[in-house]
């Protein structure tokens, strides 16, 4: 995968992607949020946070295509270690929303996962907590703020990437929808740096492929 990097192109061989799940730093919200799931059959967590191991080939840069008509985005950090170097970008975690009450790494394991095409290096980035993540969806043919917040509502990136080997990749988590999930066709994403005024930006559109039974 090539990617831009304030030091210029980047190509990085991803052979290993994790999804870590359930990394909201409220504890008690993490919790509730399980409940909430477990209630509409969604199994939960065998623990918190939790770290699914799905293909590396799920990482395009660009438009995706899925079954499933419940799928939705989720923007999230993503981490690259390349060349024993860690990258701070933006990924989408794609998930199948009917799949996932019945198998939580099923349903990440099925999507696609967009990913931003800029990358900056991690050690280059003063406060972490303080950068902003945004999701905005179109519906009834306007585009409407669907997540917002900043890092800080995730659990550390440094505790969550610690294990992290080279060549790897790894989605490290997001914030509630705002309205409640559900699905979409046009997705814009942003990881914005209030100190530098910089942002890293994901556009990408789905479509839904015919079901044949």
């Amino acid at each position: 995968m090539r990617f831009d990097t304030p030091n210029g192109p980047l190509d990085a061989e991803i052979s290993h992607l994790t999804i870590a799940g359930w990394t909201g730093r409220d504890r008690a919200a993490v919790d509730h949020h399980i409940e909430e799931l477990a209630a509409i059959g969604v199994t939960p967590p065998s623990s918190v946070p939790l770290f699914y191991r799905v293909s590396a080939s799920l990482l395009p840069q660009g438009d995706i295509e899925v079954l499933c008509p419940d799928s939705s985005g989720e923007v999230e950090p993503l981490i690259i270690r390349s060349g024993g170097t860690l990258y701070l970008g933006l990924a989408s975690d794609h998930t199948d929303r009917a799949l996932e009450a019945t198998s939580v790494a099923a349903s990440k394991q099925v999507c696609a996962k967009p990913v931003a095409t800029t990358l900056w290096p991690l050690d280059d980035v003063a406060n972490l907590d303080a950068l902003q993540l945004t999701t905005d969806i179109e519906e009834n043919a306007s585009w409407t703020r669907y997540q917002e917040g900043t890092l800080a509502a995730i659990r550390p990136l440094a505790d969550l990437i610690a294990d992290l080997p080279d060549n790897a990749a790894m989605l490290c988590g997001t914030l509630p929808a705002i309205g409640g999930v559900r699905p979409a066709q046009d997705y814009r994403m942003a990881l914005t740096d209030p100190a530098t005024g910089h942002t890293i930006r994901l556009d990408y559109s789905v479509t839904t492929l015919p079901g044949i039974a």
